[in-house]
C-alpha cells in the first residue's frame, strides 16, 4: 500500500488550480509541470490536479466533480480563511454555516470543485 496518498483533480489549466488551492490553503506547489502540479495536504497526502485531456486512461468525470475537506484549528482561523478567500474574489458557494458535524465554508475552485473547510463540532 502506499504510504502517501495522493487525491487528484482533473482540471482545464492545473497552473491556476494550483495558485488556487496554494492560496486557499496556504501550502507549497511542490510540483508544476504544463500539464500536472502537486501540493501536500499534510500527513503525507497530497493534492494532484492533472489536466483533463491529458488523463490516461481517458476519464469519464468532467471537472467540478469533487470536493476536498479540510478541518482547520477553530472558528477565528475559519472565519479569516472565508474573509481571505472572499477578498481574493473566489466564489463561495455556502458562507460560514452551522452544520451537523460543526461549522463549514465551501467554495468554488476554477474548475467548480468543492473546497470545504469546516471545524468540527466538539463530541
Amino acid at each position: 500500500m502506499q504510504a502517501t496518498p495522493m487525491f487528484i483533480f482533473y482540471v482545464t489549466d492545473p497552473a491556476a488550480s494550483a495558485r488556487f488551492y496554494a492560496d486557499a490553503l496556504g501550502a507549497p506547489v511542490v510540483y508544476e509541470a504544463s500539464d500536472f502540479a502537486i501540493l501536500p495536504l499534510g500527513q503525507g497526502a497530497r493534492l494532484g490536479l492533472w489536466r483533463t485531456e491529458n488523463v490516461q486512461p481517458r476519464a469519464g468525470l468532467a471537472p467540478g466533480g469533487a470536493e476536498l475537506d479540510i478541518a482547520l484549528a477553530d472558528g477565528e482561523a475559519l472565519m479569516a480563511a472565508e474573509a481571505r478567500l472572499a477578498a481574493q474574489g473566489v466564489t463561495i458557494l455556502q458562507p460560514l454555516t452551522t452544520l451537523g458535524f460543526g461549522q463549514a465554508v465551501t467554495v468554488a475552485d476554477p474548475d467548480g470543485h468543492r473546497l470545504r473547510l469546516y471545524v468540527p463540532a466538539m463530541p
